[in-house]
């Protein structure tokens, strides 16, 4: 049973002060010496708290003091030690993105989530999509397009109308974010090996900025994506409401 327990909280008034109330029961130890961390806000604390702390062995358990936490577990103060014990862990893996920027400047970025290129102003985007060193499509004109894991599936890409993929499935969605021309295409599965390239056309005349889990990078003219199976960040939920769990019935709901 986990006794060494850091707690993260976000800045907001609700999630401070289950933070206090929680140190007040169990203790609290800083991060590099916890067994668990527990972070306490929404699904956009979480994955900022996974991404400080993916360097760390400890996994991470999210209660939600948040508006939206589908990665996290009914917030609780009672009985958290028996919680943290019995709870189910799942693995996931980021992805890798390296954006070139019309400057000639390169940025590179993780997300948990997904990696989006969106139009950076008032005319569609025009992408060149290369899959594995191999062109897939000469031209898609759209609002943007977006990559996303299996644990990201029913974030953007959902509201974009890409698939709900099992945590399990070794694939990643590529979807097209309002396609005008293919119209409607809705995009592709690939492997989790895959390396996606994105060429901006006209960057000049219809600029585009990438988007790592909410971190933007403007004006670029390439992006590369590509899972990275070097970094695991391991999550973990109260029994039955697992991740794969939540990932199905998203899909009933």
């Amino acid at each position: 049973m986990p006794q060494k327990i850091a707690f993260l909280a976000s800045s907001t008034p609700v999630a401070q002060t289950a933070r206090a109330a929680l140190i007040g029961r169990y203790g609290n130890v800083a991060p590099e010496q916890a067994e668990v961390i527990v972070a306490l806000g929404g699904d956009g604390f979480m994955l900022q708290t996974l991404h400080e702390t993916q360097s760390l062995p400890a996994p991470v358990y999210g209660m939600n003091r948040g508006t939206i936490g589908f990665l996290m577990n009914t917030y609780a103060e009672s009985d958290l030690r028996d919680r943290l014990e019995a709870a189910e862990e799942a693995e996931i893996n980021p992805l890798s993105m390296r954006a070139t920027h019309e400057d000639g400047r390169v940025s590179d970025a993780l997300a948990l989530n997904e990696v989006a290129l969106l139009r950076q102003g008032p005319q569609a985007a025009k992408l060149q999509i290369t899959v594995d060193g191999r062109l897939r499509m000469q031209e898609l004109v759209c609002d943007g397009a977006l990559v996303a894991t299996p644990a990201g599936s029913t974030a953007y890409n959902y509201s974009a109308h890409g698939p709900i993929l099992p945590i399990e499935a070794d694939v990643l969605a590529l979807t097209a974010v309002a396609a005008f021309r293919p119209r409607r295409w809705r995009g592709a599965l690939l492997p989790k090996t895959a390396t996606v390239r994105f060429d901006v056309l006209e960057p000049g005349k219809r600029p585009v900025m990438a988007d790592a889990d909410g971190t933007s990078y403007r004006d670029v003219i390439a992006v590369e994506i590509r899972s990275e199976p070097s970094i695991i960040h391991k999550i973990l939920f109260d029994p039955g409401h697992g991740l794969e769990e939540r990932l199905i019935s998203e899909q009933f709901t």
